[in-house]
Formats: structure tokens, C-alpha cells, sequence
């Protein structure tokens, strides 16, 4: 009985549009046989050198120019390399059999690898990479999809423009008309204020408004305590006050729990990092875990907050500028956004000018200006005495690509810090604060009025 490798490199060689569609997915290691690997390394070769199917002929020159193969390895392949002959086999089948070959191969070969790192046999890698290898070898599969083109595709490119993107929404009604609905996948977005304004209240009480949705949240955690975190968020949605909290018996406290998992499908998960001591990385090997351990996989992350991440690309201490550092760490983020297909949500500090600002602007953020490059919603959380003496913040859009930024680009929301909530202010309460002469975009059926605000900078 033929084995399916050697199927596989007599269909290289003889099958153009197969190898074509294949190689890219074969790893030489896939290959047990030092001889067949060999064959196969020179097949992709001159594939990719010469831009045609190679011949034996052509195959046999090629393994006997090379150093690395002695003279009963060149007589093998020979050997091998004369029953190679055309034998026409079904083209959807053959790449069936091919695709389940290399995840086979693939998954076996992680599996050896895990069971080193196990062993501590790895001095590159830890055991913490466990995950994240199998992880990869399951999701091996053949996708030919290299690339867009304009002329062919306009079909999907036509589905595109008419299918509905799948958003995260907020509860607040202005955050959903800056984003035409919502948080789209694969983006970063940044809350910017100063210490104390509400950079945790924004992101707590979102992480609960998107619970409430029925969807899988993650919330990472750098500077507070993972109780912390779930106790500003018991707050929220149990309605009871943060300082009150601990008065609570314990069998009303469990009703409350109960009642609110009745109310939805969601999940909320919280984890703690030490300060300045995880990144990307960290995060990508969490996911992986609570994917396998839990069968969880998070529809938005929030991570508190961005300046006190590490960054996968420089080691902490390394002598390296603030901009460049805090500018890997978004880049780093969003390219996570990317890879899980979730929006991240994250915080910044702003300078010390900024903080007793109340016209805060994209230069108010600290220590590199290269976030606000990456984000693609940044907005800053505005506090006064005067709005403070009012329970609101003042909302700044700084850089919005869901839409125009100038529409709305200042609003006011309610505030209530006892339970850690944020809430939709009455109407009157924008009319002076709107830019004046803007329309808003995201219902066009109603207009509203909007009037300069005299104290603030346009």
C-alpha cells in the first residue's frame, strides 16, 4: 500500500496546480523520511525559483549539487524518485487527504514539542508556550485566500459594502452615534484622563453593560486587585452602593449573583498581572488557556491600562525612549485586536498639563504620542468642579475612524461614582456643549440643535 507521502510528493511533481495550492502549507518537518523531506525541500525550490512544475530529471541534478546529502542518501532518492510517475487521482480529494495529513503531522509534532518543554528540555522557551504551540497545530488548514482582486472579486467585494459589521454596543447613547453603533472588531480604542477622572469607571462599567448583552468578557488588570476590579463591578450591577457593599448579608449578596446570571448568557472573567510585568504575549498564552481550560473566548477585552503593559519587543529596563516603548505596546495591542478578532478597550494618563485641563487634546497624552498614531478611537474623559458639582464627565473625541470626529465632538454623560455607573444625560444638558453647525450623522431623521459652548476651544 502507497503511503500518503509519497502520494503527496508524486502529485508535486506531476500535479502543478496541486503542488501550487499546497506547498504553502507544507513544512518540511511534516516529513519523516530524511530522503523525502529532501525531495520535497527541491520541489518547493525550484517551484518557487523557476515557476514551473520540476521535473525528475531536474529533481535528481538538483539533490546531488547539494553538500548536505551523502552519497547513499543521492542513491535513495533515486531510487525513490523512479516510481514517482503520473498517476491522475481525484484533485478535491487529494487535497482532502493532503490537508489532514499536514494537521496530523502537525498536531504530532506539537505534541513532541510540549512534551520537551514539559521536561524543561528548552532553554528558548517556557512552559507557557504549551498552549499557544498546540493551539496553532489544531488551526493548521489550507487557505488559498492570497489576496483581493479588484477586478474578479467585486462580487464579495459588493456583500461587503451591504453587510451589516458586528459591533459591540455601548449603553450610552452619544458613544454609539460617534461609532455609528458600536465597537468593531479588530480595533484598539483608548479612554484618556487624568488620575482619579474615571479611567476604570469607564471601563468597568462597560465590561458590565456588554455582560448585561450576553457576551464573554475578559478584563485584564495591572492596577488594581482582581477583587477590586469585581467589586466596582458588583456595584454596577447590583445596584448597591460601593461603600455599602460590605454590608450586605451574605444570602441577599447571593440572590443578587444569581438574579444577574438569570438575566444573561455572558461571562465575565478577571485577571490580575502585576504592574509593568505582562504583554502581548502574556496575554495571547491567557487566552489560549481560558480557551482550552474553560471553552471561553472573550467577545471584547479591557485591559487597565495600557502605560503599565510590557512589551514583547523590549526587555523592561532597556534602554529605549518612552515613545517608542508606549508606541510598541499599542501596536502590540491592536495586532492582538487583530489576531483574536475582538475589540480591545485600554486607558492612558494624561501630562501633567493636561490633568488640570478642561480642553484636554491629543498632546495631553503621556509619554508618547505615537498611542494616539494607533488607536483607532481615542476620546478624553473630562472632569471640572463645576461638572463634578453636576455628577457628569465631559466626553472629547481626539480620533475617531468610525466617523467624523467633529460630530459631537464634545458631549456630557451622567456619573455616578457610589455605583460605579455612567448614564445618559437629558438633552438640555448637550444643547450648549455640541459644536455648533454640525449635524449629527447616525439618525438622519432626527436633528438636533447645537450651539457653541463659549469656555472651550474649537
Amino acid at each position: 500500500m502507497e503511503r500518503i507521502e509519497t502520494t503527496i510528493i508524486r502529485n508535486l511533481i506531476h500535479n502543478e496546480d496541486f503542488s501550487r495550492k499546497v506547498i504553502p502549507f507544507i513544512e518540511p518537518s511534516y516529513f519523516e523520511n530524511r530522503s523525502e523531506k529532501i525531495i520535497f525541500e527541491e520541489i518547493s525550490s525550484f517551484i518557487v525559483k523557476y515557476g514551473s512544475a520540476v521535473t525528475i530529471e531536474a529533481l535528481n541534478i538538483e539533490v546531488e549539487n547539494r553538500s548536505d546529502v551523502t552519497d547513499d542518501e543521492v542513491k535513495e532518492i533515486r531510487e525513490i524518485n523512479q516510481y514517482l510517475n503520473d498517476s491522475p487521482v481525484d484533485q478535491q480529494w487529494l487535497l482532502d487527504v493532503t490537508e489532514k495529513w499536514c494537521r496530523d503531522r502537525a498536531i504530532y509534532l506539537a505534541l513532541m514539542e510540549s512534551i520537551q518543554l514539559a521536561d524543561g528540555k528548552d532553554d528558548k522557551k517556557g512552559r507557557d508556550a504549551i498552549p499557544s504551540i498546540l493551539s496553532d497545530a489544531l488551526a493548521v488548514s489550507f487557505d488559498n485566500n492570497i489576496g483581493h482582486d479588484y477586478l474578479l472579486n467585486y462580487e464579495d467585494r459588493y456583500d461587503f459594502y451591504h453587510k451589516k459589521e458586528e459591533k459591540i454596543e455601548f449603553d450610552l447613547d452619544y458613544f454609539n452615534k460617534i461609532t455609528k453603533g458600536g465597537l468593531p472588531n479588530k480595533t484598539l480604542n483608548i479612554a484618556l484622563a487624568g488620575t482619579g477622572v474615571g479611567k476604570s469607571l469607564f471601563m468597568c462599567h462597560h465590561a458590565s453593560s456588554v455582560l448585561l448583552q450576553g457576551r464573554h468578557v475578559l478584563y485584564i488588570t495591572m492596577e488594581m486587585a482582581e477583587e477590586k476590579i469585581a467589586e466596582r463591578i458588583d456595584a454596577n450591577l447590583l445596584d448597591v452602593s460601593i461603600q455599602n457593599l460590605n454590608d450586605l448579608p451574605k444570602n441577599t449578596f447571593e440572590k443578587k449573583v444569581v438574579s444577574l446570571a438569570q438575566k444573561t448568557q455572558g461571562q465575565l472573567i478577571i485577571k490580575e498581572y502585576p504592574t509593568a510585568s505582562a504583554h502581548a504575549g502574556h496575554f495571547k498564552t491567557l487566552l489560549n488557556e481560558l480557551a482550552l481550560k474553560k471553552s471561553f473566548r472573550p467577545d471584547i477585552i479591557f485591559i487597565d491600562y495600557l502605560n503599565i503593559c510590557a512589551s514583547s519587543r523590549y526587555r523592561a529596563g532597556s534602554n529605549v525612549n518612552s515613545y517608542s516603548y508606549i508606541k510598541a505596546i499599542a501596536e502590540e495591542l491592536r495586532g492582538l485586536a487583530v489576531e483574536t478578532n475582538v475589540p480591545i478597550v485600554s486607558a492612558t494618563q494624561t501630562t501633567r498639563s493636561g490633568f488640570a485641563s478642561s480642553d484636554v487634546d491629543l498632546t495631553d497624552t503621556s509619554e508618547s504620542f505615537g498611542l494616539p498614531a494607533t488607536a483607532d478611537l481615542m476620546f478624553a474623559l473630562i472632569s471640572t468642579e463645576e461638572l463634578e458639582g453636576l455628577n457628569q464627565l465631559m466626553v472629547k473625541q481626539l480620533k475617531n475612524r468610525y466617523n467624523d470626529p467633529t460630530i459631537f465632538k464634545r458631549f456630557v454623560i451622567g456619573v455616578d461614582r457610589a455605583k460605579m455607573r455612567l448614564y445618559d444625560c437629558e438633552q438640555k444638558a448637550q444643547e450648549d456643549i455640541l459644536d455648533n453647525g454640525q449635524e449629527e450623522e447616525y439618525n438622519k431623521d432626527e436633528k438636533v440643535s447645537k450651539k457653541s459652548f463659549a469656555q472651550f476651544k474649537f
